[in-house]
């Protein structure tokens, strides 16, 4: 294939894409919105499966430098009541099905498998055009255009690509994150430290929940979680921290003081992640030299798969393309029959995985799940 494929967004799913084309041949270029690849925090832990994000990196010829970045430790697991009693607890067991990694070293290990030059940094896409012969327009902030042969949007929740396929947007998904960082925890904040653990901790109750993640160099990285509408979180000032912190932690009263110090002793402001989601069934008609991958074709609630699915879509479309060299529409039209059911299908669970977290049998829905079988006899549940 020697049709150069324009990807528009430098995150997880749009480098494998770019890597596996790399690989093959197929000249690429990356579009990204960013100033740079330090322009902003990456975010924090993901845990790669065995089934999808492992088999990517496989495909991209970076599965043992993978394995350097491991958090090891990191897929323990606790599940909480909102006074701090344990209701599941799972050790890193070194399995392998599912290692911690920062979001930020995985995606420079993806930016610096590519040749210099491969990423166009800061390109924010104003609007893209079909010239409707499988030919697109894609224009800048600056002002500038490329045209494009075969256009791919991994350019998320909010892709300027996707109008060009589908009329879907978005929609609030009814729950709120609000994310916090403590950091040398085990030297300053020992008690969070041990409420956390070595890896994840979800304390949880109906309507609410306080999660966090242990990282490299003792920080805990915390989301706070809310089912609440969109006009209660419109209504928090976040740009004073106080004043946020405390409106937020009034949602939280009761609970065992070592939980909420996650939040009110927070080195960072908070930050609110307003979740959204695209319909479960997403999907579009084939139009020539156009296709999504990642939140742009799929976007769900946080499930642990989102980071994965899409870098699974990048490495099989990438495959698809250099499996049919002189016929890019059979090769997109391979990606999106395998692409729908399969997106369909992480959408559908990541809808189930909320009510578990913060539905009104929380925190034992989730420790259902990991267990099969609640406890014939338990802590309380008020």
């Amino acid at each position: 294939m020697t049709t150069p494929v324009t990807i528009i967004g430098a995150g997880l799913g749009g480098l494998t894409l770019a890597r596996v084309l790399h690989i093959h041949g197929i000249p690429v270029t990356v579009h990204e919105a960013e100033a740079s690849s330090s322009a902003r925090a990456q975010g924090g832990m993901l845990d790669i499966h065995d089934h999808n994000g492992q088999l990517a990196l496989k495909d991209a010829g970076l599965f043992d430098a993978f394995l350097g970045l491991v958090h090891q430790g990191g897929e323990a697991l606790r599940v909480l009541d909102k006074h701090e009693t344990l209701v599941f607890e799972q050790p890193d067991d070194g399995d392998g099905t599912r290692p911690e990694v920062l979001r930020g070293a995985l995606r420079q290990l993806l930016l610096d498998s590519l040749p210099a030059g491969t990423v166009r940094w800061g390109h924010k896409v104003t609007a893209a055009r079909s010239f409707g012969d499988g030919r697109h327009e894609v224009t800048f902030t600056d002002g500038t255009t490329v045209t494009t042969g075969l256009l791919v949007g991994a350019d998320g929740a909010w892709s300027r690509v996707r109008p060009l396929l589908s009329e879907a947007r978005p929609e609030y998904a009814g729950v709120v994150f609000v994310e916090t960082y403590l950091f040398d925890s085990d030297e300053r904040h020992p008690a969070s430290a041990a409420a956390v653990g070595g890896g994840s901790m979800f304390a949880l109750a109906p309507g609410k929940g306080i999660t966090a993640h242990r990282e490299p160099g003792g920080v805990l990285h915390t989301y706070v979680q809310l089912l609440k509408g969109r006009e209660w979180i419109d209504g928090i000032d976040f740009a004073d921290a106080a004043v946020a912190t405390a409106r937020i932690a009034e949602e939280f009263e009761g609970w065992a003081p070592r939980l909420t110090a996650l939040l009110t002793d927070g080195e960072t402001a908070p930050v609110p992640r307003v979740v959204h989601t695209l319909p479960n069934e997403h999907r579009w008609e084939r139009r020539p030299g156009v296709t999504l991958l990642g939140d742009a074709a799929h976007l769900m609630p946080p499930s642990g798969e989102g980071a994965n699915a899409a870098m699974f879509d990048g490495a099989e479309l990438g495959k698809a393309l250099a499996a049919h060299p002189d016929d890019t529409e059979a090769a997109l039209a391979a990606y999106e029959a395998a692409l729908f059911p399969r997106s369909a299908k992480h959408a559908a669970e990541a809808a189930e995985l909320l009510p578990l977290l913060l539905g009104d049998e929380a925190p034992y829905g989730l420790a259902d799940m990991f267990t099969a079988a609640r406890p014939a006899a338990g802590p309380s549940r008020d």
